[in-house]
């Protein structure tokens, strides 16, 4: 671990309040947050004001809370991997929804989680899809899944201590399990835990040698669909084609 040399207990605590927001999920109040950040409220009264004039948070309409806003999002979409992965991957995934009629979406690892970076709608009549911005830990995720199975050993075990923190053994064993399946057969299909009728299905796309993102579809089921397996062989082969656009090769 790389020795700490300096600190800076301002920042530190605006840091820790926005880590408290991302990973809550959900609006909390200035108590709420002094008691889980054992703080008191008047350490963290003004931090929590320049959070919100900054434009990293907003209080609920409600006014009994605050949430965070898309800063973060934004500023992290702005970094130049992401921007050249969103700029090859949407151009396959608008045909890939137009062959299949289903949406699609594009999730990447943040921290111990998954977040989705881009999605196309279904351009019929209806559809399911999942929101830019959505997270979810990468073990409930088959999103997550497929970004785990596809990294190298090192940095699988360099993930175990975050993505494992709070699954226990029998948990533990499964998704090492289900990921090994996942790495020998390329790609990953799972009953939406989520959603009763939606199966998803993931692909991974991969750049020197490691998972970058995964290429998600929420299948729908109805009269007219393409099948599932079909869907599969058209989300695994747009995975590949986007890869090969972000290295270069045709």
């Amino acid at each position: 671990m790389t020795e700490r040399k300096y600190t800076a207990p301002a920042l530190e605590k605006g840091l820790d309040i926005l880590d408290l927001l991302a990973q809550h999920g959900q609006a909390m109040t200035l108590s709420q947050i002094s008691v889980a950040l054992g703080r008191s409220v008047g350490e963290l009264f003004r931090m929590i004001h320049v959070l919100e004039f900054k434009g990293f948070i907003e209080a609920t309409p409600s006014g009994d809370g605050y949430q965070l806003t898309n800063r973060l999002f934004t500023l992290g979409m702005a970094r130049a991997p992401v921007k050249n992965l969103l700029e090859a991957a949407l151009p396959q995934m608008r045909d890939l929804a137009a062959e299949t009629e289903q949406s699609c979406h594009l999730a990447i690892v943040s921290r111990d989680e998954i977040v989705v970076v881009a999605r196309i709608e279904n351009p019929g009549y209806f559809g399911y899809s999942v929101r830019t911005g959505h997270r979810r830990p990468i073990v409930e995720a088959t999103s997550g899944m497929v970004l785990y199975a596809f990294q190298p050993e090192a940095i699988q075990n360099r993930w175990h201590g975050e993505i494992f923190s709070s699954v226990d053994e029998a948990g533990r064993e499964r998704f090492l399990a289900d990921a090994a399946r996942v790495a020998k057969q390329g790609y990953w299909r799972a009953e939406s835990d989520l959603t009763p009728g939606i199966v998803d299905i993931s692909a991974p796309v991969v750049v020197d040698g490691a998972a970058t993102a995964a290429l998600t579809m929420p299948y729908m089921a109805r009269r007219g669909a393409r099948p599932v397996e079909t869907a599969i062989e058209l989300l695994r082969a747009t995975a590949r084609l986007i890869s090969g656009e972000i290295q270069g090769v045709s």
